[in-house]
């Protein structure tokens, strides 16, 4: 298991597994705010599924409680299952990020390899959205890469169901990624536009497909925006852009 650090700057808390490589980071006067960009990109499943009571989300990786947090407390109908392999990881997020602690309603936290998690049967069809952020000390790529992986993500999912995955853009193991992301949900993904540090979320889809006017979904996102104060108003413009034939309409 990788070894947790900690470091503070300017009013940031940050996440390391042992080297300067940042894990995560945490706003000290807001520690409910996503504070990295693509970490809020990772919340875009809510422009195309609304939240409702018994709604389920799973999130692979917990690193600082980022995603964890927010989803407590914007999406109050939404149960959250947490899958993390490091117990130094799921300790920290709760005694030095804020993250909440477990409760029957609204999250649970399971120490597994998400591996084997996608993989159990007990979860086949039983998720509405999945966040994948999946990274080791070395950060060579996600820890979590294969084919049999995204199909296991793409089999938790429900119909309709949105996965988010978190990727490195200038790296060798972003063209595999992508090539198995698109494998196994059919080529339904939508890239977000680069973000910093060369993170790139994708974001691929299960079920009917989707067909909306872009200023509809500019609607949606406005609302968002406004109850939940994510910069939603940039994701639409950057999805329309970043994905051909997606100008116009989406359609995928």
């Amino acid at each position: 298991m990788e070894s947790i650090t900690f470091s503070e700057s300017r009013g940031i808390r940050y996440l390391h597994f042992g080297t300067a490589l940042i894990q995560g980071a945490m706003r000290l006067r807001d520690p409910d705010e996503i504070y990295l960009e693509y970490n809020q990109q990772m919340m875009a499943w809510l422009l195309f599924l609304k939240t409702k009571p018994g709604m389920r989300i799973a999130q692979l990786g917990l690193g600082t409680g980022a995603l964890t947090k927010f989803q407590y407390r914007y999406c109050p109908a939404v149960k959250t299952t947490v899958v993390e392999l490091n117990p130094s990881v799921i300790d920290s997020a709760r005694s030095i990020f804020f993250t909440p602690a477990d409760d029957d309603r609204k999250l649970e936290t399971l120490q597994t390899d998400a591996k084997q998690f996608v993989k159990n049967k007990q979860y086949q069809g039983h998720f509405d959205a999945v966040q994948v952020d999946l990274y080791d000390a070395i950060c060579d790529g996600p820890a979590a890469s294969s084919l049999e992986f995204y199909k296991g993500c793409f089999n938790v999912l429900k119909s309709p169901g949105v996965m988010a995955v978190n990727l490195f853009s200038r790296h060798k193991s972003f063209a595999i990624n992508l090539k198995n992301i698109c494998e196994a949900f059919d080529d339904r993904v939508l890239l977000f536009p680069e973000s910093h540090d060369c993170n790139v979320v994708a974001l691929a889809f299960k079920g009917p497909k989707l067909v909306a006017a872009w200023k509809d979904v500019s609607r949606r996102a406005k609302l968002l925006m406004k109850q939940t104060g994510l910069p939603t108003n940039n994701w639409v413009s950057g999805l329309s852009r970043a994905n051909a034939r997606q100008e116009s309409m989406l359609s995928i």
